[in-house]
């Protein structure tokens, strides 16, 4: 099978998962991570730390992702969203913010992971790590932290700096800020999609594309 049949599939097979409600969709409990409100007049969706993938497109056209790296819907829609980074590289602005889910036991471990690595300039490299290896560690109810760190000197990152970032509470602060921007707007389950500020339930690939398209045109 070619790269490009392979990667169908799994677009297809992403949208399969969304039909069926494998997707962490529910309502926030009292377990969830301590959240920080948005301070008035930020912008909630996209704020000057959020994690650009790649390079800025030369439109005003954003979409952003609130995602779970422990959610089986993300790794999932992962080859549909890199797929879209492809065919709209350089027109559109792809934006990443985390939204652990209560009921994930390493997915707040794993953003924080993620996050101390993006001080290093390796926010990119450790994203796709997580979803890459996310059958190893996911659905576990034992810390994952020594996985984490293996991938951390994988990277060649600075171990004292990274374990330091990693267990900084500004750190699990600067996670909690996204999950409270989602929940600011009306974001319940992960992976939840906006393009340009609307967000989005897609059934198919095309429902996506449709979205950017319009939104490039208009």
């Amino acid at each position: 099978m070619s790269t490009q049949a392979k990667r169908s599939v799994a677009i297809i097979g992403a949208f399969v998962l969304v039909l069926l409600g494998v997707l962490s969709l529910g309502a926030i409990t009292d377990d969830e991570p301590k959240t920080t409100p948005a301070a008035t007049g930020e912008s909630q969706l996209v704020r000057a730390d959020s994690h650009v993938l790649g390079e800025e497109g030369d439109s005003d056209v954003t979409f952003v992702e609130f995602l779970d790296f422990e959610c089986e819907g993300c790794r999932a829609a992962y080859p549909a969203v890199e797929q879209l980074r492809e065919e709209y590289a350089g027109r559109v602005t792809f934006v990443a913010r985390y939204f652990p889910m209560p009921g994930h036991f390493n997915g707040e471990r794993a953003a924080r992971a993620v996050e101390a690595a993006a001080q290093q300039g390796k926010f990119e490299d450790m994203y796709h790590r997580m979803y890459e290896t996310q059958t190893q560690w996911g659905e576990q109810q034992v810390p994952a932290d020594d996985v984490f760190t293996g991938f951390a000197e994988d990277l060649g990152l600075d171990m004292d700096q990274w374990k330091a970032d990693y267990n900084d509470p500004a750190t699990a602060e600067r996670v909690a800020k996204d999950v409270a921007d989602g929940q600011a707007l009306g974001v319940q389950g992960t992976p939840t999609f906006f393009v340009d500020g609307a967000q989005l339930q897609p059934r198919t690939y095309e429902d996506l594309t449709d979205a950017l398209d319009a939104a490039l045109a208009g």
